[in-house]
């Protein structure tokens, strides 16, 4: 202990010691300031779904997916040919109350009765696997649908660029979606959601993913 005290009273030392820390502090900020504006650029680009089941029942899970498939169906129809999400957010504005009344015929179809709640917001997400496609934790701009009590899992997917209708077999995204995102994306930000050969690229999402998902970034419009 003596030792470690006459350390810290050498002045050297000191100033080696404050540097670290400096260096340290300064590092953390630039990653975290970094982080921050990748995240907030990805999630600029994009638009998702999100679906949430009245509970955990098999039954209510069941009929979530009946849900999102009736809405996907729709979704296709008015939003295949966007090329931006401003363009994709516009239409689902406009059409709020088909995919509104949609999810409540399927739901009458089903033998229930529950209410549905659907709104546009900018709502958490964690890290999200599409296929060869991931994106980090974060804030995004989604259409929410909520069934009855919207107590029970969640499905979630994107809207646009179209990656809810991936080739579950295959795990490979469209190369149409793909080239969507890649327009509305610098060229590191793609290669963070699309590469993962490369260990630097590796590590910069793990980074997103890190600060993400403990809070410390929040990606917002």
């Amino acid at each position: 202990m003596k030792k470690v005290l006459n350390l810290l009273k050498n002045s050297k030392v000191k100033m080696v010691i404050i540097l670290t820390v400096l260096l340290f502090a300064y590092t953390t900020v630039c990653a975290i300031s970094y982080a921050q504006n990748i995240s907030t650029d990805i999630a600029n680009s994009v638009f998702r779904l999100h679906v949430l089941a009245n509970s955990d029942s098999d039954e209510d899970q069941a009929l979530k997916y009946k849900v999102r498939d009736n809405l996907l169906q729709y979704m296709n129809t008015i939003c295949k040919d966007c090329s931006s999400k401003n363009e994709a957010i516009l239409l689902v504005e406009e059409n709020k109350e088909n995919f509104k009344q949609i999810a409540l015929q399927t739901i009458k179809d089903e033998g229930y009765s529950y209410d549905v709640t659907i709104n546009i917001g900018n709502f958490e997400f964690p890290t999200k696997n599409y296929g060869d496609i991931s994106l980090p934790a974060g804030f995004y701009d989604a259409l929410r649908v909520e069934i009855g009590k919207a107590k029970g899992q969640n499905w979630w997917c994107v809207m646009f660029p179209p990656l809810c209708f991936v080739d579950i077999s295959s795990g490979v995204v469209p190369e149409e979606s793909k080239e969507l995102m890649q327009e509305n994306l610098t060229e590191e930000e793609f290669a963070l959601v699309s590469d993962n050969s490369n260990n630097e690229i590796k590590f910069k999402f793990k980074l997103l993913e890190f600060l993400g998902n403990n809070g410390l970034i929040t990606a917002k419009k």
